[in-house]
C-alpha cells in the first residue's frame, strides 16, 4: 500500500513538473490567450471507424466537428484547433500532440457508436478505469485503430488494448483534469437528453488512448449508434447534425463560463467585511486541486506538502481540496500556494452550510 502511494505521489509530481515547466507557466501571455478548444473528428482516411447501414463513422464525425467549430468560431474569445478538417488519417498520439502543442484548454473527440443489438442513445467518456465489460469493449473498439499506424509497437509500448489493467498507470497522469472533464461530460449529456430528448446513456470512464495522450480536460463523445437505423438516419441528416453540433458547442461555451466563475477570481471586487459576511451567511471557501477515481490518503506527502487536505466523494470520483476558510482573500492566497506547488488548474470552490455553490453566489451572499 505504501509503495503504491509513493508511486502515485511521484507520478503526480511529474504532472506538476510538466505543468510548471511546460505550457502552463503562469506568464502574462498564457493568462491572456484565447480559450483554446481542440476538436477531434474520430478516425479518417483509410480508417473508416464503424460502418453500418451505408454510412461511415469517420464521415459523420468530421461533419459534426466542422459544424461545432463553426459555432465556436463565432466567439472572438475562443480559438478552435482541429486535428483534421478533411478525410485523412491521423495517428492517435499525434492528435494528443496537436492538443498539447496548442496549449489547449479542452480536448473534445467526436465519434459514433455501434452494437450488435438495436442499442441507441448518446454517452460521453472521460479517461478512467473500465467500470464494466461494456465500457471496456467500447474503448477497445476505438483503440484498435493503433494497429493501422506505423511503428505502433514503439508509439504505444506497454499498452495492451486487450487488458483492462494496462490503463491503470496511464489514468494517474490525467487525475488533475478528471473533475473538469466530468463537468463538461455532464453538460454534454444534459444537453442531449433535455434539449434533444435523446436517450441519456450517461457519463462513463474507460481507457481511450486518444484521451490518455492529452494534458488538459478531455472527453470523447459517442453521439449515437449508426447500427440503429433511426439514429443513423438522424445523425446522417442535416437536421440531426445541426442539432447535435449546436448542443455540443453550447455545452462547451457553458463549461467555459462556469470555469470563468471559479477561476477568474481577480475580476471580483474586494469586500471590506468579507470574512464577517461570509461567516454569517454560512459560507466557506476551499481550493480544489485534483479529482480522480483513485482514493488517496489525505496526507501532506501525497499532495506535495499541502495541508490540510480534505476529500469529497461523488459516485466513483474523489475530489481533493486544500484549505478551509471564510475569507475570500485567504482563499485566493491558498489558490496561489496550490499553483506554486504545481497544481496549475487549482480553482476556488465555495460552500454554504456544507453544500457546494458557485463562487459568484458566495460573493453575492
Amino acid at each position: 500500500m505504501k509503495k503504491r502511494l509513493w508511486l502515485l505521489s511521484v507520478l503526480l509530481t511529474v504532472v506538476g513538473w510538466h505543468s510548471s515547466f511546460g505550457w502552463e507557466n503562469g506568464n502574462d501571455e498564457h493568462r491572456n490567450k484565447k480559450f483554446t478548444v481542440v476538436l477531434d473528428a474520430g478516425h479518417g482516411g483509410h480508417d473508416p471507424g464503424k460502418v453500418a447501414n451505408g454510412v461511415k463513422e469517420k464521415d459523420i464525425a468530421l461533419d459534426l466537428v466542422l459544424l461545432v467549430g463553426k459555432e465556436l468560431e463565432k466567439h472572438p474569445d475562443i480559438k478552435v484547433v482541429y486535428t483534421r478538417k478533411t478525410d485523412k488519417f491521423v495517428n492517435l498520439y499525434v492528435r494528443g500532440k496537436i492538443a498539447n502543442e496548442a496549449e489547449a484548454d479542452l480536448f473534445v473527440s467526436i465519434h459514433c457508436n455501434a452494437h450488435h443489438s438495436n442499442a441507441y442513445g448518446s454517452e460521453t467518456y472521460v479517461l478512467g478505469l473500465h467500470a464494466n465489460r461494456q465500457n471496456f469493449e467500447v474503448a477497445k473498439a476505438e483503440n484498435e485503430v493503433i494497429y493501422l499506424e506505423e511503428n505502433h509497437e514503439a508509439n504505444y509500448a506497454g499498452y495492451d488494448i486487450n487488458s483492462p489493467e494496462s490503463i491503470i498507470g496511464l489514468t494517474i497522469m490525467q487525475e488533475e483534469f478528471l473533475g473538469q472533464s466530468i463537468r463538461l461530460a455532464k453538460l454534454l449529456q444534459e444537453n442531449f437528453s433535455v434539449k434533444l430528448k435523446r436517450k441519456n446513456r450517461g457519463v462513463k470512464q474507460a481507457g481511450f488512448i486518444v484521451l490518455h495522450q492529452t494534458f488538459m480536460p478531455s472527453v470523447l463523445i459517442e453521439t449515437g449508434f449508426i447500427t440503429n437505423k433511426n439514429e443513423k438516419n438522424y445523425l446522417s441528416s442535416k437536421k440531426g447534425k445541426t442539432e447535435v453540433s449546436d448542443n455540443i458547442a453550447e455545452a462547451i461555451i457553458r463549461y467555459k463560463k462556469d470555469l470563468a466563475v471559479n477561476t477568474a477570481i481577480d475580476n471580483f471586487q474586494d469586500v471590506s467585511n468579507e470574512g464577517e459576511t461570509a461567516a454569517a451567511a454560512g459560507v466557506t471557501f476551499k481550493v480544489q486541486i485534483a479529482a480522480g477515481g483513485n482514493k488517496i490518503e489525505t496526507k501532506r506527502y501525497n499532495f506535495r506538502g499541502l495541508e490540510p487536505i480534505s476529500m469529497e466523494q461523488e459516485g466513483s470520483v474523489y475530489r481533493y481540496l486544500y484549505g478551509n476558510t471564510t475569507e475570500y482573500e485567504e482563499a485566493k492566497s491558498l489558490q496561489r500556494q496550490a499553483k506554486a506547488k504545481g497544481y496549475k488548474s487549482a480553482y476556488i470552490v465555495a460552500y454554504r452550510n456544507g453544500q457546494r455553490i458557485s463562487v459568484e453566489e458566495a460573493l453575492r451572499l
